[in-house]
């Protein structure tokens, strides 16, 4: 276990978590900002990314394990991407449908900023936020993030604008 909240724990993923991350990746609802559901290739790529990941970095999106029932109920975690040619540290996050609307996403983001401030001795941290993902947003605004700056990414054959939502190690202590 990488984290722990009140009512989640944070893992690495594994290769056994494959059938809950498709039943979080092949929902199209789920993933409307990502211009629809994954193949299963594509969540085997995902999966793959996340170890290799660990690997490189130490930490990637965590498992989020509901602790009550012990099942993957979405992810959440600390990953570098890339924005405006230079990588950032993010936080990600994406939950299962049915576990929308009950706090999971922002209490599993918070734990992630403190372990990125705590840990990892970072500077600042940001979540990257498509236009219309406004559940995202509020994640985020609930994080003590505010919006900084937009960049519009291709993904999928479409142009995504992106909000960079931030917020900096000294403001978090003010």
């Amino acid at each position: 276990m990488i984290l722990e909240t009140e009512r989640l724990s944070l893992r690495e993923l594994t290769q056994d978590d494959y059938p809950a991350l498709c039943r979080i990746l092949q929902d199209e609802r789920v993933m409307y900002a990502y211009e629809g559901a994954f193949s299963d290739a594509e969540v085997q790529e995902w999966l793959d990314r996340q170890l290799a990941r660990y690997k490189k970095w130490g930490f990637g999106l965590w498992a989020a394990v509901l602790k009550e029932t012990g099942e993957v109920i979405g992810q959440c975690g600390l990953t570098m991407q890339l924005w405006k040619e230079r990588e950032v540290l993010e936080i990600g996050y994406l939950f299962r449908r049915d576990c929308w609307h009950r706090g999971y996403a922002t209490e599993a983001a918070r734990a992630c900023k403190a372990y990125a401030f705590e840990k990892l001795e970072a500077e600042e941290v940001c979540s990257i936020i498509r236009d219309i993902n406004e559940a995202s947003k509020r994640v985020a605004i609930r994080n003590g993030m505010m919006k900084t700056d937009v960049w519009t990414k291709h993904y999928r054959g479409v142009d995504m604008p992106h909000f960079r939502y931030v917020i900096v190690k000294a403001d978090e202590r003010e």
